[in-house]
This record gives structure tokens, sequence and C-alpha cells, in this order.
């Protein structure tokens, strides 16, 4: 019997418990290490703190569905990986040991690396459903006393499409409240253009995002820097393309969410051969880490290479459709190596975004999503809204239910042309066991 242990809860790390569980079947253990027993839907985090959502109603406890199918659960979280020993450090001070391990943390969110920056010292955060209610609160005082609102990302920030979004949805519920009028709002961002996204941009993004803005009364401003916040300004530097500092800005601001860049978590982090200077994993083609190859890591904790240089730092993207492809690709791989054979599968990493606005929005879809494409599509209307919200539904029920991915979903797939596996070529060399 083998044991499987998925490290995080989260988007990634659910589903990998769900498939792994598919495909190797009873005769092996599933465990989950997360920190605590509920899983959190974080895209509707935007909505959640201008307090369209609440927080049960995009939280899923764990322990039953777990239950049901047969997945162990672990809510005291991890303190360290040892690789080398195959072994994991929880954080009440005892031990789990794996055969392999499917790292799915998630990120650190590296608020520290900026003076006054994050939801403990001068901004807000829509990254965690905590960080979103805090900013509820703020937002509510921002509809008392209206004043200047700045919105974006900052150096060394992946994630730049929950920035976006938020900036429409604030504008859409201050217009509700009907104190638009009185908040000026800045866009801030260390991508060299509007709508490069970490993904140097997908189809028409520059002009729709750039056209999006304006109708909105929305300036911006382009390879930002923040150099330090305080509780009432921000200070940034526009960056040239050579590098030297252009402008410098002193925005005011009342209300200010700009998203942190990321990093692996301390339980990782520092570990030689299985992270990156960052903190992050380092995976082969099929999601493996070449030093420990026991150890595979799916999701936004794994280690991409930019898309190309930029005069601010910027990072990619890992979208929820290519943190899923990750997963199928590790749950057939991880099966084929307790049969005694190779891993053959690869994620086609494709991207498939909905991007909502508050009363529209802008869908993409990127094959594969790092550069050069097959397909490079986007567009905007009402219909991304609405999609978005049947999306949150549907994910929220595939949680509920254990189920990875449901036959309906796989039919939808086929019909758009989408898959998670690259064509899986079939090498008689990796079918034999090993001697």
């Amino acid at each position: 019997m083998s044991h499987v242990v998925v490290l995080g809860a989260g988007l990634g790390g659910t589903i990998m418990a769900y498939e792994l569980r598919d495909a190797l079947g009873k005769a092996h253990r599933v465990s989950v290490v997360n920190n605590g027993s509920s899983y959190s839907f974080v895209p509707s985090n935007p909505w959640v703190a201008v307090g369209w959502r609440s927080r049960e109603a995009i939280e899923v406890d764990l322990t039953k569905v777990f239950g049901r199918r047969g997945i162990e659960l672990y809510p005291q979280g991890a303190k360290r990986v040892h690789p080398a020993e195959k072994r994991i450090d929880l954080n009440d001070g005892s031990t789990l040991s794996y055969d392999y391990l499917v790292i799915a943390t998630g990120p650190d969110l590296a608020f520290d690396e900026i003076e006054g920056f994050g939801p403990a010292a001068n901004t807000q955060s829509v990254c965690h459903v905590d960080h979103a209610l805090q900013a509820k609160t703020a937002f509510d005082e921002l509809v008392k006393n209206p004043g200047p609102v700045i919105i974006g990302a900052v150096q060394g920030a992946s994630c730049f499409g929950p920035a976006y979004e938020f900036a429409f949805i604030l504008d859409k519920a201050l217009r509700d409240a009907k104190v638009r009028d009185k908040v000026p709002m800045t866009f801030v961002t260390s991508e060299p253009y509007i709508g490069h996204l970490g993904l140097d941009g997908v189809g028409d993004t520059k002009g729709l995002l750039e056209s999006e803005l304006r109708q909105h009364h929305i300036k911006w401003i382009t390879n930002a820097r923040v150099d330090k916040v305080e509780p009432a300004t921000l200070h940034v530097s526009e960056i040239a393309e050579d590098g030297s500092v252009q402008r410098v800005h002193e925005l005011p601001h009342r209300f200010m969410m700009m998203l942190p860049a990321f990093r692996g978590v301390e339980a990782v982090r520092g570990i030689e051969g299985l992270t990156n200077p960052r903190g992050f994993i380092v995976v082969d083609a099929h999601q493996r880490n070449p030093a420990f190859p026991q150890v595979f890591g799916i999701g936004v904790c794994v280690a991409i290479p930019p898309v190309g240089k930029t005069p601010v730092p910027v990072g990619v993207p890992k979208t929820g459709f290519m943190i899923e492809s990750m997963v199928t690709a590790t749950a057939r791989n991880i099966a084929r190596l307790v049969d005694g054979k190779e891993p053959d599968a690869q994620g086609t990493w494709n991207a498939v975004c909905l991007a909502d606005f508050g009363d529209s929005g802008i869908a993409f879809v990127a094959q594969p999503q790092i550069p050069p494409r097959n397909v490079n599509w986007s567009a905007s209307g009402k219909w991304v809204h609405t999609a978005k919200v049947g999306f949150e539904k549907y994910f929220l029920h595939k949680i509920r239910s254990g189920k990875s991915e449901p036959f309906y979903e796989k039919l939808a797939l086929q019909v758009l042309g989408i898959d998670k596996l690259k064509d899986v070529k079939i090498d008689l060399e990796k079918d034999k066991a090993p001697a």
C-alpha cells in the first residue's frame, strides 16, 4: 500500500485529493495536510470585500466530504517538509510519513517586502477571506467618508486579474452606494502596459482593459514600483525602459488594495533542490521535482519563469484551469509510479479565465498559457458576469460533492476543444516495470 500526501487544500490541493482517490482506488492511502479543515473559494473574495458574499457562502467544511471519499485530513498544518526522509513535521509536534508528496500549498504573501504594505499595515487585500472581510469594513468606512482609492498590484506580483476585477467591482459597489462621484480612482500596476497580466497580454486584453478603465473613469500608472505606503499616501516610482526612475508619484488614498508578490511557504522555503531562491517548487514536465522524485508540485507554489524582461519585475499567473491540468497530469503520473511505471502525462497549461467587473467582464482563452500560443482570444460583455457567478456555484458544488470532474464538465471542455492533458505518447520502455 502506498501513502500519498497532498500538502494544502486550496483549489489545487482539494481537487488533487479527489483525483488521486479516483486514480489509486481504496487500496492506497490519500491524506491531506492543511491549516484548518475548510476550503475557501478565493475567486469570490473581491465580492466578499464589498458585501456581495459572506464567508459562509464561499467556504466548505472538508471534514465530511473527505470522510465520504476515504481521504484523511490533518488540519494542524505543516511546519517543515523533509523530502530526503519522506516525512512532514506538523504544527502540533507530530510527524507524517509518505511515499509520494504533492505540494499544493499556494503562496506565502510577501507584504513585508514593502514598508507599510498589507492588511496588518496601511492597505487592504483580497488574497484571503479574512483579508476580504477586513476590506469590507474599510469599504463601509469609505462609503461613509468618500475619498481617493488606489487599486493594483506591486512589483513581483503575478496575479493581476483579481486587481482588475476588484477595481471594477469596487466601482460598481460605489455607484450602487451613490458615492462614486466623490471617489477618484487610480490603478497602479507593475505591468509594462495595461492588460499585460504577466502573460504579455492575451488577445486584445490591452485594448479591452484600457477601454474599460476609461469608461469607468479610472486613471492608471504602469511600470510602477511601490516604495512605501503611509496611512494616507502611496509613494511610487514609475520606472523607464532602461531601469531608471522616470517620475515619482505621491498619491493620496483613503482606501487602497494592491496585490502582493508571492513566495514559497515557510514549510518548504530554502530546501536545496526542492525550491528556487524565491521558495517555489521546481518541477519537470511531469510536475515532478528532479532532486526528490517522490515529490510533485502543482498550482501557485510551482516555479515558472517570467515570459520576458520588463522594467519592473512581474510574475506569471497560475490560473484555475491551468492548475487543474497540473492536477490531472500529477494524478496519472503518481498512479503510474505506484504501478511500477514511469510518468508520461503533461498538463496542457491552457488558461481559461473569467474576470468579473460587477455587471460585465472580460473572458480570455490562452492555449497554452505561456506564449507562443495556438489560441489567443479575449472578449468582453455582460455574459461574463453571469458566467462567473455560474462557475462559482458549480465549483463549490464540485468541492462539496467530492468530484473532480463530472461528466458534463468533460463534455463541455471537449466541445470547446480545451484539454487538460497533452496527448500522452505511449512509451513501451516506460511501461516496463523496473527490474
